[in-house]
C-alpha cells in the first residue's frame, strides 16, 4: 500500500477475499475481461467516434508504453484534469496500467485547488485539454509549473505550449512497448489505483486513495444494482467523468465491467439528451438535480423515441419525491436514486422497490458487506427511525485519506468507520436524507465549503467580517448566500465580491449568488455565530424574491 494510506486490516481484508467482495485483479484486468468477451462490441462512443472493446485496450497499451519512454513508473502521481472523452478513459487507463496514481481533478478546478493537489501528492505529472469552455489550461499548466518543484510534465491534449508535450500525438503515435514490458508494470490489485477528491471544512480538496480491488468491487456492484449485468447496457455520460458518480457509481466504468456500452454526451440540453437516447439507444442515465430540474421544465421533443430508456438515475443531492414521480411519468423509465460518498458507501434504490421507496428514500447499501450505523453525538446508535448521523465501513469505504493524519482522525473512527457527515433516518433499512452536519452547501452536487469562502471574502480589504451559509434553489438545491459586515464607512456589492473572488482562482461554483450586507451576527452566549438563523434569514430572501 503507498506510503500515507491505510490498508484494511488483515483478517478483514482476508475475509473479503474468501467471500468473493474482491477479486484480485485490477481495473486494468476488470476491462480486458470484458475485451476477451466482447472484443468487437462498441465500448466508447463520443460524437462520430466509436471505438470497440480491442480497439479501446490496443490503444490503452500504445499510450501505457509512450508514458513509460517518458518516465513515468508505479507509485507516481500524477494529476488528472481532462474533459469527458474517449481520450479521457484511454489515458486513465494507460497509468492505471503502468501503476501510475492518477489524483482526478474536475475541469472546474483553477490555480487554488491545483496547487494544493500538486502540493499534498508531489506530483510528476499533469494532465489537461488545450481549451475547454474558453478556458486555456495551458497557461494554468505554464504557472503550476512555477509553483510545483515535482512536475517533470506536462501532457497536453490538442496543441501544447512551450515546454509541454502533446498527448494527442502520444495517442495517435502506433507502436508500443511490448506485453513483457508492460508487465513488469502492473500494480498489485491491493495498491491504490486513483484518488478522487473529497470536499471538506478547510475547502481544499482531501485525497481519497482508492484501491484496485475496492474500485473494481465498487464498479461491478453498483452496476449489478443498476441493471447493467445485462450487456446490452447503453449508459449515457454527462457529468464530468472525474467524479465519482459518473467514472464508477456505476458510471462509465460500471459499463466497461459489465460489457456495455458508454456514450459521452457534448452537452446536457434535453434535445442532446433525446437525440442520443433515440440514435444510440442508450438505456441508463445518471444525472443530477439541476439537469433533471431543467428537463422537467423543458418541452421534451415529441418526435424523438425514449423507448429504449430503462433508468434515469439521480444522485449529488436529493430529488424532491414529486420531481422523482414526474421523471417516471415523462420520461417512461424506473427512477433510482444513488446517495453516496467518493470515500465509498454507496447506497441505492432498487428497480423493484415499491414507488414509495423509490420516491421518497435514498435507497439502502448496495453490498451485503457494507457496516452502517446511526449514530448520535458521542457515537450511540440511535433507534431506527430517529435522526442520527450516518457512519459505514466495508469492502469499497476506505480507512483513511491520503497522508492526512489529523483530517483522518476526525473522520474515522477508531475500529474504522468513516463518518460521512449526514443526518439521516434509517427505517426498514432504507436511508432517508436529512441533511448535513458539517458546514457545506451542497449546489446540485457540487460541495462548496462555507469556511474557503468565507477565508477568502475576509481577505477583502473591505470586508470586516462574513458569513456564508446555504440558501434553497428550486434547480440546484442549494446556492451560497454570504451574509458581509463591511468596514466602517466601505460599501460593497456582489459583482465586487464575485470578482475579487475570481482574482483568487477558485472554482465558478463556489461563488456566493446572493449578498446580505448587514451590521452584525446573531450570536450564541458561547460567542458563535448562529448559522441557523442567517439560512432562515436567506431562506426568507429568496421565497420573497418569488413572491
Amino acid at each position: 500500500m503507498l506510503q500515507g494510506c491505510t490498508a484494511w486490516p488483515e483478517d478483514v481484508a482476508r475475509r473479503y477475499r474468501q467471500q468473493g467482495f474482491w477479486s484480485d485483479i485490477t481495473l486494468n484486468d476488470m476491462l480486458r475481461q470484458s475485451a476477451v468477451a466482447r472484443p468487437d462490441s462498441i465500448a466508447l462512443v463520443h460524437g462520430t467516434r466509436r471505438m470497440s472493446y480491442a480497439q479501446l485496450v490496443n490503444a490503452i497499451d500504445r499510450l501505457a508504453g509512450r508514458l513509460i519512454e517518458l518516465g513515468f513508473k508505479p507509485l507516481d502521481r500524477v494529476v488528472f484534469q481532462l474533459p469527458n472523452s474517449i481520450d479521457f478513459v484511454i489515458a486513465l487507463f494507460a497509468l492505471l496500467r503502468i501503476g501510475v496514481i492518477p489524483v482526478l481533478a474536475l475541469p472546474a478546478h483553477r490555480r487554488e485547488e491545483i496547487s494544493h493537489i500538486f502540493a499534498h501528492t508531489k506530483a510528476t505529472g499533469y494532465f489537461v485539454a488545450e481549451q475547454w469552455r474558453g478556458f486555456d489550461y495551458r497557461a494554468l499548466a505554464a504557472e503550476i509549473s512555477g509553483l510545483a518543484p515535482s512536475l517533470r510534465s506536462v501532457l497536453v491534449l490538442g496543441a501544447p505550449g512551450p515546454g509541454q508535450i502533446s498527448l494527442s500525438d502520444l495517442l495517435e503515435r502506433d507502436g508500443g512497448a511490448p506485453a513483457e514490458a508492460l508487465a513488469t508494470f502492473a500494480p498489485a490489485p491491493d495498491e491504490v489505483a486513483l484518488m478522487l477528491l473529497s470536499g471538506g471544512t478547510t475547502g481544499l480538496p482531501k485525497l481519497i486513495p482508492r484501491t484496485h480491488n475496492d474500485y473494481v468491487y465498487n464498479c461491478r456492484q453498483s452496476g449489478t444494482v443498476a441493471g447493467f449485468n445485462n450487456t446490452g447496457t447503453v449508459f449515457l455520460a454527462l457529468l464530468p467523468m472525474a467524479h465519482n458518480y459518473t467514472l464508477g457509481c456505476p458510471g462509465v466504468l460500471g459499463a466497461l465491467a459489465h460489457g456495455g456500452t458508454a456514450v459521452i454526451a457534448p452537452d446536457t440540453t434535453i434535445e442532446t439528451v433525446a437525440q442520443l437516447v433515440e440514435a444510440e439507444r442508450v438505456s441508463v442515465i445518471s444525472a443530477a438535480v439541476p439537469l433533471i430540474v431543467n428537463w422537467l421544465n423543458a418541452n421534451r421533443p415529441q418526435h424523438r423515441d425514449f423507448s429504449s430508456l430503462r433508468v434515469m438515475m439521480n444522485g449529488g443531492a436529493k430529488l424532491a419525491p414529486e420531481l422523482r414521480r414526474r421523471v417516471e411519468l415523462r420520461f417512461g423509465c424506473t427512477f433510482q436514486e444513488s446517495f453516496g460518498t467518493g470515500e465509498g458507501l454507496l447506497n441505492m434504490t432498487r428497480r423493484d422497490d415499491p414507488a414509495e421507496i423509490r420516491f421518497t428514500s435514498s435507497g439502502r447499501p448496495i453490498s451485503p458487506a457494507d457496516e452502517i450505523r446511526v449514530v448520535d453525538e458521542q457515537g450511540n446508535d440511535v433507534p431506527d427511525g430517529a435522526v442520527g448521523e450516518l457512519i459505514c465501513r466495508g469492502p469499497y469505504t476506505v480507512r483513511s485519506y491520503y497522508n492526512a493524519p489529523e483530517k483522518d482522525r476526525a473522520a474515522f473512527t477508531s475500529d474504522g468507520f468513516y463518518r460521512m457527515g449526514d443526518m439521516v433516518r434509517r427505517i426498514d433499512g432504507n436511508l432517508y436524507v436529512e441533511g448535513r452536519l458539517k458546514d457545506i452547501i451542497n449546489r446540485g452536487g457540487e460541495k462548496i465549503s462555507c469556511e474557503e469562502v468565507e477565508n477568502l471574502i475576509l481577505s477583502h480589504p473591505k470586508i470586516k467580517n462574513v458569513c456564508v451559509v446555504a440558501m434553497p434553489d428550486e434547480t440546484f438545491g442549494e446556492k451560497a448566500c454570504a451574509f458581509v459586515i463591511p468596514v466602517d464607512g466601505a460599501t460593497i456589492d456582489l459583482d465586487e465580491i464575485k470578482t475579487f473572488l475570481l482574482g483568487c482562482n477558485i472554482a465558478k461554483f463556489k461563488l456566493p449568488e446572493r449578498l446580505a450586507v448587514v451590521q452584525q451576527f446573531p450570536i450564541s452566549p458561547a460567542g458563535k455565530i448562529l448559522r441557523r438563523e442567517l439560512r432562515q434569514v436567506a431562506a426568507g430572501k429568496v421565497a420573497g424574491a418569488h413572491a
